[in-house]
């Protein structure tokens, strides 16, 4: 059975879930296209979330956190999990891994030195 759907991103999603694509779209790229041609700062008032937040989601700098799933779903008349399976699916990027490792080892050294 072929499925359709009124997104292209959303097909992709379906289509990455179906094949096990290598390359599943981010959660922000189906964003986009609910949107259509809101702004950011309209979708904002009527998520009720920050609009740095949303922009940062949209743009693929960060991920859809569990709050902000269940703001989707609400708005959007999805599910949250679907949201949630979106970004699972999308995975963290390993540059941004490594370099969230980086930043936890630092601050990790910073707060063992002594206050000056």
């Amino acid at each position: 059975m072929i499925k359709t759907f009124r997104h292209n991103s959303l097909q992709r999603f379906f289509e990455a879930v179906m094949t096990r694509m290598h390359n599943p779209p981010h959660p922000g790229e189906v964003l986009r296209e609910y949107l259509g041609y809101i702004t950011i700062t309209e979708a904002t008032v009527k998520l009720g979330v920050n609009r740095v937040t949303l922009s940062r989601v949209v743009s693929g700098a960060s991920g859809v956190s569990a709050v902000m799933a269940y703001s989707l779903a609400q708005a959007f008349g999805t599910s949250a999990e679907m949201w949630a399976g979106m970004q699972m699916q999308s995975g963290p990027d390993p540059c941004t891994s490594t370099q969230l490792n980086r930043a936890w080892k630092t601050r990790k050294t910073r707060r063992s030195e002594p206050k000056r």
